[in-house]
């Protein structure tokens, strides 16, 4: 529909599906996480678009004619760019697109480190209302094992400066990141980081290792012992159970995802709670997803 030329591969999250996306950046800044191949091939290197190429592309969409009312900034690691380039990004889509509502993006925490809750609030007023954090998990000895790069306390600050700036987050836990050995750890922390939080949104993706188990195992030591699905389902069921929130959507609908699962946290805990129990007794029920209809 708009002329843009894009660096394949690009990702976006599912509810993004009918958003613009704008591709400030190439790949991600970071690109060290042992379970993650989205940006390991060659054309996928790090590298942030120039701000006159963006404009121009803006100029191109406001030219077609066809209306835009949300933007995702792309690629995985958008948010590293600095204050001074997100505003002018920001303003440059204020300017050419004015109907615009909504801009978004996914953020790692140590994108934040360096910027302050007024300058997020400054970009928050120019549109960017929602950000996806892939926290994947609040265990400091899993997330060191997937070289995240990130501990509890970095996940805990980026998602409180977040909230106080007024812009939403849509946080990201990987089901099974731990592997049977640190399942337990990983679910009660991860519930723990989500009940400081407070997220506006919650999703939970199961581990995919499409390309193999190789990087993974080296952070592990080789003794990373992916999850069947009945232990997934355990392992969810301990951190919905040690869930506190106050009105948080969450959905665990990926594609990735074995049982689906939505809600509002923690009205609809209980009724949750029961769907994972039922999973757990039939495992191999026709209502859960089967390896072909996941779609990786």
């Amino acid at each position: 529909m708009f002329p843009l030329n894009y660096i394949e591969p690009v990702f976006r999250p599912p509810s993004e599906a009918y958003s613009l996306i704008l591709q400030v950046t190439n790949g991600c800044s970071w690109n060290r996480c042992t379970f993650c191949d989205m940006y390991t091939a060659e054309q996928k290197r790090f590298k942030p678009k120039p701000q006159q190429d963006i404009d121009q592309e803006l100029d191109q969409i406001a030219a077609n004619g066809q209306p835009v009312r949300r933007i995702f900034l792309a690629d995985g690691d958008a948010m590293a760019l600095s204050f001074r380039r997100l505003l002018a990004i920001l303003q440059s889509i204020k300017l050419r697109l004015p109907n615009v509502q909504r801009v978004s993006s996914y953020c790692l925490p140590r994108n934040l480190k360096n910027k302050t809750v007024e300058q997020l609030a400054e970009l928050e007023a120019l549109g960017l209302k929602l950000l996806y954090v892939g926290c994947e998990s609040g265990d400091d000895e899993v997330l060191a094992k997937i070289s995240k790069g990130e501990t509890f306390e970095s996940s805990r600050e980026a998602l409180l400066k977040i909230r106080q700036a007024g812009i939403k987050s849509s946080v990201m836990i990987l089901n099974g990141m731990g592997g049977q050995r640190y399942s337990e750890q990983h679910a009660i922390n991860s519930a723990r980081l989500m009940n400081f939080a407070q997220p506006e949104y919650l999703a939970t993706l199961v581990v995919s290792l499409p390309r193999g188990e190789q990087r993974i195992q080296a952070g592990f030591e080789g003794q990373f012992e992916a999850l069947q699905p009945i232990h997934l389902f355990q392992e969810i069921r301990l951190f919905l159970e040690n869930l506190e929130l106050g009105k948080t959507i969450f959905r665990s609908d990926h594609a990735s995802n074995y049982l689906i699962l939505k809600g509002v946290l923690n009205k609809d805990k209980g009724k949750l709670l029961q769907q994972v129990d039922q999973a757990i007794q039939q495992p191999d029920a026709a209502s859960l997803r089967q390896e072909w209809q996941r779609g990786l």
